[in-house]
């Protein structure tokens, strides 16, 4: 398996990036190797300082990046030899079977679309994130940015997403899926909660709850999977960061606000493209970043892209 790493994304890069690759290849197995995607001229002397040797990754060589503040559509066309850019081209050619970065967020998701492209019979793809719950578990919740506005056929899909993500990377085996709402009963909600609600009480092929409110998205035995709009999603997982970063702010330590740490998951997938495509937190330090990296592994060992265009293409 080859994995493929953005060095260049990130506020911190390449310092974090490289010291992620370090700690993810001192804990991957041998059958996984990294490919590095940047300035060589930075990479080798980073690996030196961590006392490894360059030939244990391949280096792909790149001085372009794509910064934050440009325009991701813009920037991936104009930067085909950018990091990101770069990756997604090895993406495509299947000279990698994974591709992660803690990059640009925007232009992550143009290069997964233009490049191995949307999962034929699916809508839109989106971005999922770990909910950690209160007895240890994990919960998936999504869209959590990708899709501000979705059609209540589109929000049924990413019912599937989820459930696949859960079942096949957090091995949940009949995961339980539910709607965002402001209540639990039926008739609650905007017009596209209700609808979504009706279609996804009909469908054979995941395990709906009904619907759920933000209150219990953290209870033990709640949904295993929680499906919004990317809009919602967005402010619920900032909310989240909100609360860790308060708690730490005033020295509390709590085992289950603990696992809000950014650092534990890595990133988040981008689900219902062609491949394995996982985003990282610009903010990542290399702990995350190796994080990131895992469970980019996880993921396409998993064999997760696959599966689900299976799902949409029986």
């Amino acid at each position: 398996m080859r994995i493929g790493l953005d060095i260049m994304g990130g506020d911190y890069a390449p310092k974090t990036t490289v010291g992620g690759a370090v700690l993810a290849f001192r804990e991957l197995p041998a059958s996984v190797r990294l490919v590095l995607i940047g300035d060589r001229d930075k990479i080798v002397p980073l690996l030196k300082e961590h006392n490894v040797s360059e030939e244990n990754f391949d280096i792909i060589h790149t001085t372009e990046v794509i910064e934050m503040s440009e325009s991701p559509l813009r920037a991936i066309s104009a930067k085909p030899n950018s990091s990101i850019g770069l990756g997604f081209q090895l993406l495509k050619s299947k000279d990698l079977d994974a591709f992660a970065s803690n990059g640009s967020t925007g232009a992550m998701m143009v290069g997964a679309l233009y490049s191995v492209k949307t999962i034929e019979g699916l809508q839109r793809p989106c971005i999922a994130t770990v909910v950690p719950k209160e007895d240890g578990g994990v919960g998936i919740l999504l869209d959590v940015g990708s899709n501000a506005d979705c059609r209540p056929e589109v929000l049924c899909q990413f019912a599937v997403l989820g459930k696949m993500f859960s079942k096949y990377v957090y091995n949940i085996e009949d995961p339980k899926v539910a709607l965002l709402n402001i209540g639990e009963e039926e008739e609650k909600g905007n017009l596209v909660a209700q609808a979504a609600h009706e279609m996804m009480k009909e469908m054979k092929n995941i395990n709906f709850v009904g619907n759920i409110e933000a209150r219990y998205l953290f209870d033990a035995g709640s949904a295993d999977v929680v499906v919004c709009e990317g809009f919602v999603g967005n402010v619920v997982l900032k909310e989240a960061e909100a609360f860790y970063k308060l708690m730490k702010k005033r020295k509390i330590s709590d085992p289950f606000f603990d696992r809000f740490n950014y650092e534990i998951y890595g990133g988040t997938p981008f689900l219902g493209v062609n491949s394995t495509v996982v985003i990282g937190h610009g903010i990542s330090n290399e702990i995350a970043t190796k994080n990131m990296i895992l469970l980019t592994k996880n993921m396409a060992e998993a064999g997760l892209a696959e599966k689900i265009k299976k799902a949409f293409n029986p």
